[in-house]
């Protein structure tokens, strides 16, 4: 009778637990992000509250102006930049569409006559099907950006809700976040050890990914954008913000943007601005991955870069933006499960 009522208990509990979640679920992206927010700037909280002396609500206070600051101002000035930006360029391709065959034609002459020999022999001389395809590509992702940019003037004020309840989470977990993880630690069906080796791992590998990715992420993206502006490259700002999102690609990330479009002025015989591209782009651009991350990530997460690409291109895909924290952080759970089991595993078999 004993076990009955437990197990009946234990019912209730999963469906009152799956029940909150459901409620919870419009929301659960600014809930995310409060917890991310509350889990990275925890040590310059931890920090003001000792120089206040142990003032905990004036030190979250602080502490969430700070995130207001130095996060959600600049990221709300750049989002709205980057609208017009899309928007402005959109229209302008719809007055004046790119003469693709004409700068087709251009590089045609400006390349070596066996290269001009090979694009011949693969028949890639169709100028007008060619300049149709990329206009119509062209054409296509802008218009998707623009209505995304309307869309998201429409739902401004459901953002507005989910930015105060994001705010308000963060101001809680700063302040309480310490009792908040004892309490839901000790409720864990778990070891003791087992518990503190995955919380260890979860608020381990949130700070390794806002550290060394969104970083280096808009490290690179404000670089790239700059030297587009600089050379007097359409939508510079677009452009950035695009190689700041593809430096989450190992090795090649924002060549993806700046190699291509250096490339495209070498062979329309402006090599001024290529040949500064490519050198910027090579020693400037990418090296500031090799460079910053190994100084904000240090040994904070030992998983492969592959993992890191899989779980986070895969996070964005299934879940959005905010696959980019839960995607890294699942595989974390993933790995220190694995590690877990191998270690009782290994110990089972010794007994």
């Amino acid at each position: 009778m004993v076990q009955f009522q437990e197990r009946v208990f234990l019912g209730f509990v999963i469906v009152a637990s799956l029940a909150m979640a459901w409620i919870a679920s419009p929301f659960y992206g600014a809930i995310l992000w409060g917890l991310v927010a509350a889990i990275v700037f925890a040590p310059v909280n931890a920090a003001l509250v000792r120089l206040l002396k142990g003032h905990r609500n004036t030190a979250a206070m602080l502490t969430l102006f700070l995130v207001i600051g130095i996060v959600i101002v600049p990221a709300g000035i750049i989002s709205s930049l980057l609208i017009d930006e899309a928007l402005s360029t959109y229209q302008l391709l719809q007055k004046q569409p790119l003469d693709v065959a004409a700068t087709i034609e251009a590089a045609r002459h400006a390349l070596p006559h066996s290269v001009v020999g090979v694009i011949d022999n693969y028949a890639l001389t169709d100028i007008g099907a060619i300049q149709e395809r990329l206009s119509t590509i062209l054409t296509s992702g802008l218009r998707v950006a623009a209505e995304q940019a309307v869309s998201f003037g429409q739902s401004a004020f459901a953002f507005a809700i989910g930015l105060t309840i994001m705010l308000y989470l963060t101001y809680f977990l700063l302040r309480d976040g310490r009792e908040i993880s004892i309490k839901v630690s000790a409720r864990m069906p778990l070891h003791p050890l087992k518990r503190r080796a995955l919380f260890s791992k979860f608020t381990t590998v949130i700070r390794a990914t806002v550290k060394g990715s969104i970083v280096v992420a808009i490290v690179q993206g404000i670089l790239g954008g700059v030297t587009f502006y600089l050379l007097d490259i359409r939508a510079p700002l677009l452009w950035g913000v695009v190689m700041g999102m593809l430096s989450l690609v190992p090795a090649i990330g924002t060549g993806l943007v700046w190699v291509p479009v250096a490339l495209y002025l070498l062979a329309t015989g402006d090599f001024g601005r290529g040949i500064t591209l490519l050198l910027v782009g090579f020693f400037i651009i990418s090296m500031v991955d090799n460079i910053l991350r190994p100084v904000l990530v240090g040994k904070d997460t030992r998983m492969p870069d592959y993992v890191v690409l899989i779980s986070t291109l895969g996070g964005i895909s299934v879940m959005g933006i905010n696959g980019f924290i839960i995607g890294p952080v699942i595989a974390a759970m993933f790995i220190a499960a694995w590690d877990i089991f191998a270690e009782d595993k290994e110990v089972f078999d010794r007994a």
